[in-house]
């Protein structure tokens, strides 16, 4: 079922779901379950499942370093039909367009659509680790607006060298990223609004926010979207914080602000199990306001651990 028709469905009650990491290479699935077993009492109509990026790895050969592309977590579409099976609940898969060519996406859809996944989440994806700003790939999309104009011509049949006339088109939901913050090489927030509105002009169907711990940041947020014309599901992305060292490393990589009162709460802490009690709570009281508010979704950002999130979704559902 679609993201869109989850939400419809709902009649205005606040639905609940997270996203998840695949386990990098040499590990089993079976670490997923574990984590998502605990969440599942909480009925999330669907788990997201993240892409990462191909990174380079150097290997020795004859006393020298040779430079490899790997991937050290792959199995992005597999682990969402694995979940799919497993849980009967629709998995969202993340299709980034760095680290792939516009051929190799359409075959990702095409895999998508055999196996019934019917929602995907379109980005552009990150900057290698090595590289100060994002290049396109060789052949692949510069732009998640390119993206979803890709999948929406592969949902009216038309593929990228071939035109397929069928019953049983792929119907994909298409979710795109939001940033009440803008994002981090936006000139401004009206300038990085204005490429959501191109996104959602091009085909896009709902929006999952990158995580903040203001909530006045995502209320300002859609009410500037919707003055731009944005009248799609805007879904707030949480993040509890679970270490100190979330201090810097948020603000950094996502250029995001964090509230003085939730420093100072984490400064206070003597361990990294009293800041992950610290945030729980804050993200339980974010969730409180978000959910009185209305909100379609609350969708929480695991990264790979459900202990903490199951301790928020407790309050909450």
């Amino acid at each position: 079922m679609k993201i869109t028709d989850h939400i419809k469905n709902a009649k205005d009650k606040t639905l609940f779901s997270f996203e998840i990491i695949p386990p990098v290479k040499g590990h089993q699935i079976q670490q997923l379950y574990d984590n998502i077993d605990p969440l599942m009492e909480f009925n999330p109509p669907f788990i997201d499942v993240t892409t990462s990026r191909e990174e380079y790895v150097y290997l020795e050969r004859d006393g020298l370093l040779d430079k490899k592309l790997t991937r050290m977590r792959p199995g992005t579409v597999g682990i969402c039909a694995s979940i799919k099976h497993k849980y009967d609940v629709d998995t969202v898969p993340h299709v980034l367009c760095g680290g792939f060519t516009k051929e190799e996406t359409e075959y990702l859809l095409v895999d998508c659509h055999y196996l019934g996944i019917d929602n995907i989440m379109a980005l552009r994806g990150d900057a290698m680790k090595d590289e100060k700003y994002f290049q396109p790939t060789k052949g692949g999309h510069a732009f998640a607006v390119d993206l979803v104009k890709q999948v929406h011509e592969l949902n009216c049949g038309n593929y990228l060298h071939d035109t397929v006339d069928s019953d049983n088109c792929a119907d994909f939901c298409i979710g795109v990223a939001g940033y009440p913050e803008k994002h981090l090489e936006s000139p401004s927030l009206k300038s990085d609004l204005r490429r959501l509105k191109e996104k959602v002009d091009a085909g896009a169907d709902y929006v999952v926010t990158q995580m903040f711990f203001d909530n006045q940041k995502y209320f300002e947020f859609v009410d500037a979207a919707k003055k731009m014309g944005i009248t799609i599901p805007i879904i707030p992305g949480i993040k509890p914080i679970a270490v100190k060292r979330h201090l810097q490393l948020l603000p950094q990589v996502f250029r995001i602000d964090l509230p003085q009162d939730l420093i100072d709460a984490v400064d206070d802490c003597s361990s990294n199990k009293d800041v992950r009690k610290v945030g729980v709570e804050w993200a339980i009281q974010q969730s409180k306001e978000l959910k009185a508010a209305g909100v379609p979704v609350l969708h929480y950002y695991s990264m790979g651990k459900s202990d903490n999130i199951k301790a928020i979704a407790e309050q909450l559902f």
